[in-house]
C-alpha cells in the first residue's frame, strides 16, 4: 500500500514538473507605460493580455509585467540580467520613452538598447522590440533621430518589431490620463489589443 502511494505521488510530481516546463513565459520589460501607472490593479496592458490569453484557454502561457515607472533605457540591461532567472521565452522590450521625455542623448539610447539586445541573443532569449515616438516640441532633429533608433535596431538584429507601442492612443485626450502621456483604462485596452495582435504570430501553437 505504501509503495503504491509513493508511486502515485511520484507520477503526480512528474506531471506537475512537465506542465511547468512547457509553460511559455512572456516578459514585458518597460517603464510606466508597461507598469500601468495611474491605473487600477489588473488594468495595465500586460495584465490585459494575460487575461485574454487565459480566456482563450492558453494557460500554457505566463505573462510577467516587468514595467518600472521612471525607468530609462539605461536600466534595461541590468534588469534583463536579473530576469534571466525567470527563463522568459519571449522578451518584449519597450523602453526609451523616458529617455526622449528627458531629452537624453539619442546615442546613449541606441547604446543601451544595443547592449540589451546583444545580451538577450547571447543568453538565447527571443526578443521583440516596441518602438516609441515623442512629441515634436523637442525639436525636429531630436524627434526624428529618436524615432529612427528603434526600426534601425530591429532591422539590424532582425527582431520582431512593433513600430509604435501607443498607436491609436497617443495624443488622444479621451484615451489618456490628465498628464496626456499615460493611457487611461480605455487607452490601455487599445494598447493591449494592438500588442496582442503583434504577439500572436510569435506565440507557440497549442
Amino acid at each position: 500500500m505504501l509503495r503504491s502511494l509513493l508511486i502515485v505521488l511520484l507520477l503526480l510530481t512528474a506531471g506537475t514538473t512537465t506542465a511547468a516546463e512547457k509553460q511559455f513565459t512572456i516578459l514585458f520589460l518597460g517603464d510606466s507605460l508597461t507598469e500601468g501607472l495611474g491605473l487600477d490593479s489588473g488594468q495595465a496592458f500586460p495584465e490585459l493580455i494575460g487575461k485574454r490569453l487565459q480566456a482563450a484557454g492558453r494557460s500554457d502561457i505566463k505573462v510577467i509585467n516587468g514595467g518600472v515607472s521612471g525607468s530609462t533605457s539605461a536600466s534595461a540591461l541590468s534588469r534583463l540580467q536579473w530576469y534571466v532567472r525567470a527563463k522568459p521565452d519571449l522578451v518584449v522590450l519597450s523602453l526609451g520613452a523616458n529617455d526622449g521625455l528627458r531629452g537624453l542623448p539619442v546615442a546613449e539610447l541606441r547604446t543601451h538598447l544595443t547592449e540589451t539586445i546583444e545580451f538577450a541573443r547571447k543568453s538565447g532569449l527571443k526578443l521583440a522590440l516596441a518602438g516609441m515616438m515623442i512629441p515634436p516640441n523637442y525639436g525636429t532633429d531630436y524627434t526624428a533621430n529618436f524615432a529612427k533608433v528603434f526600426p534601425e535596431l530591429a532591422q539590424l538584429y532582425q527582431l520582431p518589431f512593433l513600430p509604435f507601442l501607443l498607436e491609436g492612443v497617443a495624443a488622444n485626450p479621451a484615451l489618456n490620463q490628465g498628464d496626456g502621456i499615460h493611457p487611461n483604462a480605455e487607452g490601455a485596452k487599445i494598447v493591449a489589443d494592438h500588442v496582442y495582435t503583434f504577439l500572436a504570430p510569435l506565440l507557440p501553437v497549442k
